[in-house]
């Protein structure tokens, strides 16, 4: 009761309130921006948090976290454009919403999701951090080799009846995730002489241009789009409705919980599992892939638990648990404060104040979403030509600005040019994405559980917790293998019969 009344005390005699708002604002706008994730827009913040206290430096950095993971869900749904790495998932359904004309729903999913997340999210980083800590220990690189097996094993159930092509395109990715100085030994790998790729491609170079350069592309041959059906405003859930989303928002809960307070998993690989564990125990199975609110409301509402669960190993060990917390961490150094146990108990006022702001969060993010997605609605109701223009001029100022590179944008271009043929093929890029994302967690933690063994490949059943996530792994292959049987099966049956199948 005494720490609650200290934390409590900050709201009127410091201004916490203000700098949650501010940061809150940032982060929205930061997310929203096309190619402009959110390490950038805390990054471009941290200057600023030189002349501020370390409790309000570490509160505009964090809340700038959050609101950057929402706001990357806005161009996710309008424009089919991934804010952040983290939100590709709900570009799947809450595009298809949008297309719908429905998109003011799934906007105000995504907020109601991402607000309870942030409560949930809260309530675990004040209660659960030393029992989350104990887990996060236990994790070895065979675990961490094992849990990127699991993930790439969702690729399986990311195909459709397109299995193979999701292998294909899966395999894809994890190539390109090989490209640049080898993890264990330093050799340069498939940089063919370009100083540019020794420290490998980033993923949201790829992403952007898959999602982002690919859908203007294939946009500019398009006819003028429907516009946006109703006033330009939101609309939250109703109580049917919020009864539906319960499930996959506690999956969702819980799935952010788990991954983001492991050290160095980050969030995207989170909203996929929430995703396809939301498919999964879901009645309506049909719908996702076509406009499902539980597809919405799975991913989102673990994105935003992420910003408070991967907050735990940074403040505990000074391991960012991501992009987003690793520039937190600088700001805590810029502080001369020193990440770990010792953070706790020689500057429980910093900890307070991140309590305190955390708290009023989700508070200030429902009331933010709810004046600036208006004004989001109305701008995907501008001209074609004009808002494409736009939105390319946003990707490339904000990818060069990630490091004031050429390179990159070329990257951006090619990938761009690589989804525009995807799609004319009816290749899924969603595996090609995780298989780039887990590629280099597979592959190094796979490298090092080696060295460690001597090469005995048997120290990963021995480890009980790489057993149970490979086990699980093979559980999800030969689940989605056997429903491809049985489709097939069904599908010749049903030639047999003189029957077309659907």
């Amino acid at each position: 009761m005494h720490a609650i009344m200290q934390i409590l005390q900050l709201y009127w005699t410091t201004p916490i309130i203000p700098v949650v708002f501010l940061g809150i604002t940032v982060g929205i706008i930061g997310g929203a921006l096309p190619g402009i994730s959110p390490s950038i827009t805390m990054a471009l913040l941290v200057p600023f948090t030189y002349t501020m206290s370390a409790p309000m430096a570490i509160v505009l950095l964090a809340t700038t976290y959050l609101g950057a993971e929402y706001g990357g869900s806005v161009p996710a749904i309008l424009i089919n454009t991934p804010g952040t790495n983290s939100s590709v998932v709900t570009t799947i359904d809450g595009y298809a919403m949008k297309l719908k004309g429905l998109a003011p729903e799934a906007l105000g999913i995504s907020l109601y999701s991402g607000v309870l997340g942030a409560l949930v999210g809260f309530v675990l980083l004040t209660l659960l951090t030393k029992p989350l800590v104990k887990v996060a220990l236990a994790f070895t690189p065979m675990s961490y080799f094992a849990l990127g097996v699991l993930g790439l094993s969702i690729i399986a159930t990311l195909g459709g009846k397109n299995l193979f092509k999701a292998l294909a395109t899966g395999i894809v990715g994890m190539m390109v995730s090989t490209i640049g100085a080898d993890p264990i030994s330093g050799v340069n790998r498939f940089t063919f002489g370009q100083p540019d790729l020794i420290s490998g491609i980033e993923p949201v170079l790829i992403m952007v241009g898959l999602f982002a350069v690919s859908e203007i592309l294939l946009q500019a041959g398009e006819p003028a789009w429907d516009r946006v059906s109703g006033r330009a405003r939101l609309r939250f859930p109703n109580g049917a409705m919020r009864r539906r989303l319960v499930k996959p928002q506690v999956i969702g809960a819980a799935v952010g919980t788990f991954e983001g307070c492991m050290p160095g998993a980050g969030g995207t690989v989170a909203s996929f599992i929430a995703y396809n564990e939301a498919r999964r125990w879901s009645r309506y199975k049909e719908e996702f892939g076509h406009g499902s609110p539980e597809g919405v409301a799975a991913p989102e509402t673990s994105n935003a638990t992420v910003t408070y669960s991967a907050l735990i190993p940074t403040l505990s060990f000074g391991i960012p648990g991501s992009n987003s917390t690793a520039v937190l961490l600088g700001g805590l150094l810029i502080q001369g404060l020193t990440p770990g146990p010792q953070l706790f108990a020689q500057s429980p006022h910093v900890i307070d104040g991140l309590y305190g702001g955390m708290f009023a969060a989700p508070f200030v993010l429902l009331v933010m979403g709810i004046l600036i997605l208006p004004a989001c609605i109305w701008l995907v109701n501008r001209p074609r030509a004009y808002l494409m223009a736009f939105i390319l001029a946003l990707i490339f100022s904000g990818v060069y600005s990630i490091n004031n590179s050429m390179f990159d944008l070329g990257i951006v271009m090619v990938a761009g040019v690589a989804g525009f043929v995807m799609r004319k093929l009816d290749l899924p890029f969603l595996p090609a994405v995780l298989g780039l994302v887990l590629g280099f967690m597979v592959e190094s933690n796979y490298r090092r559980s080696l060295v460690v063994s001597g090469g005995d490949k048997w120290i990963f059943l021995q480890d009980h917790i790489s057993a149970a996530f490979l086990v699980v792994a093979a559980l999800f292959v030969f689940g989605s293998l056997g429903n491809q049987l049985r489709l097939e099966i069904k599908r010749r049956r049903g030639l047999r019969d003189g029957v077309t199948p659907a």
